[in-house]
């Protein structure tokens, strides 16, 4: 859609007449449009050859005729004749010359040359009448550079792609957020930026299988439809199988099926994966997204944080070539090194202790009653999670006084047991899971445990989450028999990891999540 002219200050129109003139002038050119198309399939326009045929001639790519021809002196000329096909996205019709610039998909550019000489004055005038911007449009001939030193292409032939019967938006004006989440194709045409999202994520997605492919990992997929959610403390979207005549859950995450194939010996298993959570969205957070989970049998959380140290770094160095990254911003944040790793509990006393120096306070311990976690809380003006418990006050406390001050990526390790029902309780420290979460640009990226594998313990755990539910907690675990069946048949030590997708590109780029996600959920 094209901007509209800004009203005068002293005419007395408003932002709502800006606007109702942009959309008049966006019908006025589609009717424009449309009448061009009329005329295409009439047959009246030879030239053009249809408004969209099945196919066009392409013999070559704007990148591969840029990546060849690139270094040619003004006014040079090659001989070789190419046959290439893009959107156009600039035209300027002067007399007996027409110029056009063509965009590819890569956002990569070339100057069509379209002459009275080389086409004839009927092919001329057709070009002239029919071809708008956004139109894509194939042309053949010569490879030159222009006068002024722009690569180009010297048209003998050419014909419509597709015609196109609404305008661009603005090339020169960008897109609003809203209009760049609601209508992506554009903004995927319109922003090299975009692209670039699109690109880097896939450039990611490539450097995880090769970094899980290199330590001897298999990718498997586990089903996104469950007959009971588990393997997360989450809400679950809830649909019906007519087949089955039964309620199913969209996976909220694939832990438990994942666990299974350790158990099957799959040793080294990872999946990358959509889930589905029926909670809030915000500038982390969204309903749908893309996960990463990974279990590597005989190795515990600290073998697993080494891997998910790894598997960030070898990420941004595919997207970024480097560990030290750029954000969109201009801010540049170092993800090299070594990464550093703190206690949630100590660090939580030391925080406290530095905000009030002086102040006689008792650490904080896994054995602190409910109660005096409660009245500090209040005292600090902390609000009181949902259900809560000792684990949960604790993560409400952590977050007020530690996360804030996080600049460095951090392994958070060590957490309350009551909100771990699936981490095996730390080996020296009592009423702590051997569990890290891992914190960049302030967010949580990833989490990662040393498995739970007895199938005693792992019961009395779903139990306690079970009576979580009882009492009216929606995010609480089941019980869920066919997973306790399956560690009742032995699951060798195991560290776990899991990260999100959306939020690696996050930490690599800078941007939003509603930018990360290539067709994010919108009202």
């Amino acid at each position: 859609m094209t901007d509209a002219p800004a009203p005068p200050a002293d005419s007395g129109a408003t932002v709502d007449d800006a606007v109702g003139a942009e959309l008049d002038d966006a019908f006025e050119q589609k009717a424009v449009r449309l009448s061009k198309r009329e005329r295409l399939l009439s047959g009246r326009a030879d030239a053009a050859g249809g408004p969209y045929p099945v196919v066009v001639p392409v013999t070559d790519t704007i990148p591969d005729v840029r990546a060849r021809f690139g270094e040619l002196t003004a006014g040079e000329e090659t001989g070789v004749v190419v046959g290439v096909a893009g959107r156009v996205v600039f035209s300027r019709n002067t007399g007996k010359l027409c110029f056009a610039s063509l965009q590819s998909g890569d956002g990569s550019r070339i100057q069509a040359m379209v002459s009275l000489a080389a086409v004839g004055e009927e092919s001329l005038q057709e070009w002239k009448e029919l071809v708008d911007l956004g139109d894509h449009v194939f042309v053949s001939g010569e490879v030159i550079s222009s006068r002024r030193g722009e690569l180009s292409i010297l048209v003998k032939e050419w014909q419509i792609a597709s015609k196109a019967v609404l305008p661009l938006p603005n090339l020169y004006t960008e897109l609003s957020e809203e209009g760049r989440v609601r209508s992506r194709y554009l903004d995927l045409i319109v922003r090299e930026r975009a692209r670039e999202t699109v690109v880097a994520r896939a450039k990611v997605n490539a450097s995880l299988r090769a970094t899980f492919a290199a330590r001897g990992f298999l990718e498997v997929e586990t089903p996104m439809l469950q007959v009971q959610h588990g393997g997360a403390s989450a809400r679950p979207f809830v649909t019906h199988s007519n087949a089955f005549d039964t309620d199913l859950f969209l996976r909220i995450a694939p832990e438990l099926f994942l666990k299974r194939a350790v158990v099957g010996g799959i040793e080294r298993v990872f999946e990358i994966n959509r889930n589905f959570r029926n909670e809030g969205a915000d500038s982390t957070h969204s309903p749908e997204f893309a996960m990463l989970e990974a279990y590597q049998a005989y190795t515990d959380y600290s073998g697993i944080a080494d891997l998910t140290q790894a598997l960030v770094q070898d990420a941004a160095v595919a997207v970024a070539g480097s560990t030290t990254v750029t954000w969109a911003d201009g801010t540049v944040y170092d993800l090299g090194g070594q990464w550093d790793r703190i206690s949630m509990y100590d660090s939580l006393n030391e925080a406290i202790a530095f905000r009030y120096v002086g102040r006689r306070h008792d650490p904080f311990t896994p054995q602190t009653p409910v109660g005096e976690l409660a009245a500090f809380a209040a005292e600090v003006g902390v609000d009181a999670p949902s259900h809560p418990t000792h684990g949960k006050w604790v993560e409400e406390l952590w977050e007020h006084f530690v996360k804030p001050g996080l600049s460095r990526p951090t392994f958070v390790m060590d957490f309350p047991v009551d909100t771990s029902p699936l981490v095996r309780e730390h080996r020296s420290i009592p009423g702590v899971v051997e569990k890290w979460d891992l914190y960049v640009r302030g967010f949580e990226l990833a989490t990662g445990y040393s498995e739970l594998v007895d199938p005693v313990i792992q019961r009395e755990r779903f139990t306690e989450q079970a009576k979580l539910a009882a009492r009216g907690d929606d995010e609480a675990m089941r019980i869920d028999e066919e997973f306790l069946r399956a560690l009742e048949h032995g699951m060798p030590p195991t560290g776990g990891m899991g990260m999100g997708i959306d939020r690696l590109l996050m930490a690599i780029t800078g941007l939003g999540i509603r930018e990360t996600i290539l067709f994010p959920l919108v009202k």
